[in-house]
């Protein structure tokens, strides 16, 4: 478990950039507790694109998170994070709250994004090649600078 104040790992990415499968292996840690709004989405029966639904769901969460933190536990964040303003809200949040704040950006060129989406067959409608190179646009890849406001990834040992 990390210090008294907490830790926050945020993971970036676009569909299919592997940010589940890491966070699920983050999530293994003692004391880690995974918040993810696509597995809730799922769990509520809810549509993947309801943005509202989505948005209820995260704000719901991240209340849970500021608990997880304040108790000195490890909170981890896998909603995509696709903008610079997002993660700069749950970072100033987690800090606030005294905790470390990591980020985790993950990538892959749009086929093999693609391909992989098609591969795991989870949403409904499916997301298209199309979809995923307007979403590689909006997508606001952490800079050299953003990075550098974010403390170093703890040092996991067997």
């Amino acid at each position: 478990m990390a210090g008294p104040h907490g830790r926050l790992i945020v993971i970036c990415g676009l569909p299919g950039s592997g940010k589940s499968t890491l966070a699920a292996a983050l999530a293994e840690q003692p004391g880690a507790t995974l918040f993810a709004s696509d597995d809730w989405l799922d769990a509520l029966g809810l549509d993947m694109w309801d943005e509202d639904g989505r948005r209820r769901v995260e704000q719901l969460q991240w209340q849970m998170v500021q608990v997880v933190l304040r108790l000195g536990g490890t909170a981890i964040v896998e909603w995509g994070s696709w903008g610079r303003d997002e993660r700069d809200q749950l970072r100033n949040g987690a800090r606030e709250l005294g905790a470390t704040v990591e980020l985790v950006y993950l990538s892959a060129p749009v086929e093999t994004l693609f391909e992989r989406i098609a591969r795991r067959n989870r949403e409904r409608p499916p997301i298209t090649l199309d979809m995923l190179r307007q979403w590689a646009m909006a997508f606001q890849v952490p800079t050299v600078d953003e990075l550098a406001l974010y403390d170093p990834p703890a040092k996991v040992t067997s």
